[in-house]
């Protein structure tokens, strides 16, 4: 057992230590989210988003520039599908054939937002969704213990049911193996479990039916209290993970060696988020409550902690990164109630400026975000754009950029605290589809690499499919289910 010590800002416990299950909006049975979700989407573009990034995404999902030319009049975008049909077989591209821009100028336009349909429902607040590199496989994690993955190719049937091991509070991140073999999941403690999904049994309970190693990410330099782990990731090699925790660090352990190999005192608060900046696993972003994203190059660290350079813009604490992979930009879902765009080359080698201290009291775990705060900036804000209209409170909601394969990474999405996803265009900054369903906060959501279906889930217990018209693939939700949606709007 592993006692937490009282002094530990943690922001999944805080739910549960607040005012939040006595008077707050969000009742524990996830009846009521008086916030308001049916804003309009927003028309103003971002102007200033003129730069490489804008150019690469109009690259990656823009047609070959005859194909606007097919048939009489000027050229044209978007352009339909029939011209992108008629120009391919004329072969006006020269290839013979669609480029992937071309494919993901076509199903780009199709979002995943009919639906939705049922996956799963349990008694219990879903923390983690994700699907597997190749969408074979989907995973969701559960407050009550459980960690279910299901084969998504055979009609999403529970391939895994698994009861974790000394949980403490919930499950606050899960990371498949890019061999899929084996998933580590994480929770308030110190101690991040293995299990190998590969094997023939169905239930996996804890130490009972399979054994759950346990991967102690505990260090003398911890200062003799129990750290929780917030995040935690495969390297891309499958050899080694890297994780954020509540002790204000990032820890590497070696698979391999069985070890903890660095651990970094990173940040002066809770690092709530961690992630690869690509495939060479070089890279690492972090983001922590201290509201700075830092950039570590495992080339030239050092057990002292000193980053790469440094990138400031959020005014409150920062919940979830997400790389685009490329080793230059990411994104960051923060408690100002901001999406923010980064580029690292704009980085700082150390904190330059301070936004100051706020003039408001404000704990985003059961306080609404002070309506003063939400438009101030930042004095020396280095992000390249800005995102808003979702809630981030309550919880560590997560953000993504949408898949490279079907849509040139045109879209950004998260769930939010007023229980609905929302997609934005990467470029104009519009709100293009909010996605209606749950009553209680989502806090992570999934799109599939390859399809046009994105998964929600949510702290009602809902796990649900979003589709376009004709890919829909699991039972929808019954006229019971609907009717008690509809008593309870």
């Amino acid at each position: 057992m592993y006692a937490i010590s009282p002094a530990i800002h943690t922001e999944e416990m805080g739910y549960a230590m607040s005012r939040l299950e006595i008077d707050s909006d969000v009742s524990d049975d996830g009846s009521a989210i008086f916030e308001d979700c049916t804003s309009q989407p927003t028309k103003k573009p971002l102007n200033y988003l003129d730069n490489e990034i804008s150019q690469l995404t109009k690259l990656k999902s823009t047609p070959h520039q005859l194909l606007g030319q097919v048939g009489p009049g000027r050229p044209e975008l978007p352009v339909s599908p029939v011209k992108l049909l008629a120009g391919r077989e004329s072969n006006y591209s020269g290839r013979g054939r669609f480029s992937s821009a071309d494919c993901c100028h076509l199903l780009s336009r199709y979002l995943p937002v009919n639906g939705p349909s049922l996956i799963d429902q349990m008694a219990s607040r879903a923390y983690v969704s994700q699907f597997s590199a190749d969408g074979s496989l989907f995973v969701a994690g559960f407050q009550g213990s459980h960690i279910r993955i299901y084969n998504v190719d055979e009609g999403w049937k529970v391939k895994k049911n698994i009861l974790a091991k000394s949980l403490r509070w919930t499950i606050t991140d899960t990371s498949l193996s890019p061999d899929q073999r084996y998933l580590v999941y994480a929770s308030m403690s110190p101690i991040v479990h293995i299990v190998n999904i590969g094997s023939s049994e169905t239930e996996s309970l804890a130490n009972v039916t399979e054994i759950h190693d346990g991967l102690d990410l505990s260090s003398s330099d911890d200062g003799g209290y129990s750290v929780g782990i917030f995040t935690v990731k495969f390297s891309t090699d499958g050899r080694e993970l890297v994780a954020g925790s509540s002790g204000d660090s990032i820890y590497v352990y070696d698979l391999e060696a069985n070890k903890l190999s660095l651990r970094i005192l990173a940040h002066t608060s809770d690092v709530n988020t961690v992630c690869f900046a690509d495939e060479a696993s070089h890279l690492i972003y972090s983001g922590s409550d201290d509201t700075f994203c830092k950039v570590w190059d495992r080339r030239c660290l050092n057990s002292r902690g000193k980053p790469a350079g440094v990138l400031m813009g959020h005014l409150e604490g920062i919940t979830f990164i997400d790389s685009r992979g490329d080793g230059r930009y990411f994104i960051s879902n923060g408690k100002d109630q901001t999406i923010k765009l980064w580029d690292i080359r704009k980085m700082s080698s150390n904190v330059t400026c301070n936004p100051g201290y706020r003039s408001y009291e404000w704990d985003y775990r059961w306080m609404d975000y002070p309506p003063q705060a939400k438009n101030l900036k930042h004095p020396c804000d280095q992000s390249v754009a800005t995102y808003r209209g979702h809630s981030v409170l309550r919880t560590l909601i997560r953000c993504y950029f949408s898949p490279a394969f079907s849509t040139g990474q045109k879209y950004i999405y998260t769930g939010s605290h007023n229980a609905c996803v929302y997609i934005y265009d990467l470029v104009s900054g519009a709100q293009v589809a909010t996605l209606k369903h749950h009553k209680s906060p989502v806090r992570d959501c999934s799109w599939h690499p390859f399809q046009t279906t994105l998964v929600s889930s949510s702290w009602d217990g809902d796990v649900v499919k979003w589709g376009f018209d004709g890919s829909a693939e699991v039972p929808p939700l019954s006229a019971k289910r609907r009717a008690s949606r509809r008593r309870n709007s």
